[in-house]
This record gives structure tokens, sequence and C-alpha cells, in this order.
């Protein structure tokens, strides 16, 4: 972390109950493959009301287990959004298949179902939606394409945990979803990931991929199967069953912060705030921006830097992924593949955003963040 940064980007919320939850499974000989695994896995069912969560040790992770066992490999074509993080894409690298980016919509930031059922061609195995931010806008449409098609669909809900929409869970609209518990997610375990189904097959095998391919019930050193070493320690999961304790306080925190940029920043015709329909309940993963036409990313890129010289923590949410120079030198991609997500991409900020925010701090982000679009403004 940068020691000049007094507002930073974002912050775990960790208490004493998940130090004391980590120090007690310090004392048992269960330091990985016991107890508090199953409890945070069946605290994950609970919530979503899905027949299986099986714990892994990232959500890119989750993602790569999910995909091997829909079966996906080489020259499959997985369709799914640029404007993500770059593990959505790379884990169909992972199984040797082939991203099929669909632009997005700029209301919403997930993929145009127009142009998504566009895309699929003979070779597409598999949808990959990502709820970008956690926002699930436009999946009853995935879902329904995907079925229309006869094509699994796997949900990267990494950003989404707690996020409903019209009542349905995000998560529980895929035949696999994926979640994350990176540190600035919604809930932390430091690192980890959960795949959940109500797939019975889909579930053992990624049950196998996680545990160097053993089959659930299998002698330790039997191997039926390629596989990883994707576990999840107890350790990671006594946090995690601490968090997911604690879920619904810390989304309704998340909420109070989100309200407070929505109610300081709606007055600036330059800044564009999230767009979240009514049926939608958002547990809000990041609080991102974007900036009017009227300015563009060197605009933006100097906004940051008036940030972060003021001490306030800010960043450019997303880069293109197939404008990541690893995509460019692959794959031959250029600007201009897919401009929405360009133009949305070149204005986008991601203000500070955790639990425990307080309105003074951001009144005071907001108050650089106006300074800096004024002070472009007036250099225009």
């Amino acid at each position: 972390m940068d020691d000049n940064i007094s507002i930073p980007l974002s912050s775990p919320d960790i208490t004493e109950a998940e130090i004391r939850a980590v120090t007690e499974v310090m004392r048992t000989r269960y330091l990985t493959v016991g107890p508090k695994v199953l409890e945070f896995e069946q605290a994950f069912c609970h919530y979503l009301r899905v027949e299986h969560a099986i714990a892994v040790s990232s959500g890119t992770a989750g993602l790569h287990c999910s995909l091997l066992a829909l079966g996906i490999g080489p020259g499959d074509e997985v369709i799914t959004t640029p404007f993500s993080f770059i593990a959505s894409a790379n884990s169909i690298l992972m199984v040797g298949g082939q991203p099929v980016f669909v632009d997005i919509d700029p209301r919403t930031l997930n993929m145009d179902p127009k142009k998504l059922e566009a895309a699929i061609t003979p070779r597409t195995k598999a949808i990959m939606a990502v709820e970008t931010f956690g926002n699930p806008a436009g999946f009853d449409d995935f879902l329904a394409i995907a079925q229309r098609h006869e094509l699994p669909m796997i949900e990267d809900s990494c950003e989404g945990l707690g996020s409903s929409h019209r009542q349905r869970q995000v998560g529980t609209y895929g035949r696999v979803g994926v979640f994350a518990f990176y540190p600035n997610k919604q809930i932390t375990t430091g690192e980890g990931g959960m795949i959940v189904t109500n797939d019975n097959t889909l579930a053992n095998l990624c049950r196998a991929y996680r545990n160097q391919g053993r089959d659930p019930g299998s002698a330790w050193l039997s191997h039926q199967r390629m596989g990883y070493n994707y576990r999840l320690s107890d350790i990671n999961a006594a946090i995690g069953c601490v968090q997911m304790q604690r879920l619904d306080g810390m989304l309704t925190k998340r909420q109070a912060v989100a309200h407070y940029y929505i109610k300081l920043l709606m007055d600036d015709p330059h800044i564009i705030l999230p767009n979240v329909d009514e049926q939608t309940d958002m547990s809000w993963f990041v609080f991102v921006v974007r900036l009017s036409e009227a300015l563009d990313h060197n605009d933006r890129d100097a906004i940051l830097q008036h940030l972060q010289r003021n001490h306030i923590g800010a960043s450019n949410y997303f880069p293109p992924i197939h404008l990541q120079p690893f995509y460019v030198d692959k794959f031959g991609y250029k600007r201009g593949a897919y401009p929405i997500t360009e133009y949305i991409s070149d204005r986008t900020i991601a203000l500070p955003f955790h639990n425990n925010l307080t309105l003074t701090e951001v009144e005071e982000v907001v108050h650089h963040l106006k300074r800096g679009v004024a002070q472009q403004l007036a250099i225009k």
C-alpha cells in the first residue's frame, strides 16, 4: 500500500471474530482438508439455496475447474466480455479454449444481449457471463439465449456476492456460478473462491479437479484424472465462515457508502453514476463512475493523478482485456475492435470504496473529484 494514500481504494473488514477463528484453527490439527472448509461451503449453500458449494483457492481456480468440468477444451469458443478483470478470459485460455468477446451495453456495462446471440457459431461451447461490478442486469436475457441454443452458462459472479435481480440471487443463473474472496470483495478469506451449482456430476468433477484429480471418496493417493491443487485451507475458510455470518451487515454498510456517493455526485453533469435498475438489489463491489463525452482518457488520467496527489486512492476500472499487452501480442487485437468497451473504459474512475468509509471521507473524495473535473474542463 502506498503510505501517501490516506483514503485507500479498498480495505478489508476484519474484526476480532475473524482473528479468533483463525487462532482456533491454528490450535487444531486441521490446517487444511478440515471441518472449516465444509462449514464455509454449507454456509454458501444455505445463503444461495443451492445444492453444492465447492471451496477453491481463488475465483480464477473456480472458473478453471468449471470449464474443465463442462468439457471445454482446445478450439472451443466461449463467449464473454472484454470489460472485466482479465481472469474471466484467461481461464478460457487455460483449458485451450478461445475467448470470443462481445461488446457491452453502455448502460449496464454487461454484454449486449443482441450482440451475444449474434456471436454464437457452431464452435461455441459455452457462455461466460460476468456481473460487471456486481450488476446482474441482462442475465435473464443471457440465460434465455443460452437455453435457446442449448449452451451451458458459466456465471462469473466474482464481483457480485449478495446482489439479486427480481429476488434471484447472483450466482444462481448459470449452470455453474463462481465467487471470489480477494480482500476488496464483499467478503474476504484473504485469497479464495467458491463454485456453486445444482448439478451433481458437475460438482463432483469440480471437487476432483480442485484436489489433484481425486474423485470424492477415493483414497488419498488414488487419482482418477488430471487435477490441480486448488484447495482452500481451513485457515482461510475460518475467516470466510465469520464473514458469511456478518455478510448482511457488511452489505448494508456498502449500500450506505454507495448512497453517500450518489447523493453527493448526482448534481454534476460530467460525472455519470452507476446505473442500477429498480428490480436489482445491488451489493456494491466497487463504486465506479465515468466521465461525460466532454472529457477523454487523457482528462481521466489527469483526474486520477489529481486524486492521488491529494492522497486519495483511485484507479481506472477496467482496461479492456483485448487491449492488454498479452492479448494484443497473441491475437492481434487493435483499438476499435470493441468500441463501446473502449469508450467506457477510457472514462472510468473507481473511487475509494469499502465497508467503513465515513461520510467525511466520501465528502473529501467528492470534493477533489469535482475539482479535478472542473480543472480539466477549464483547459478544454
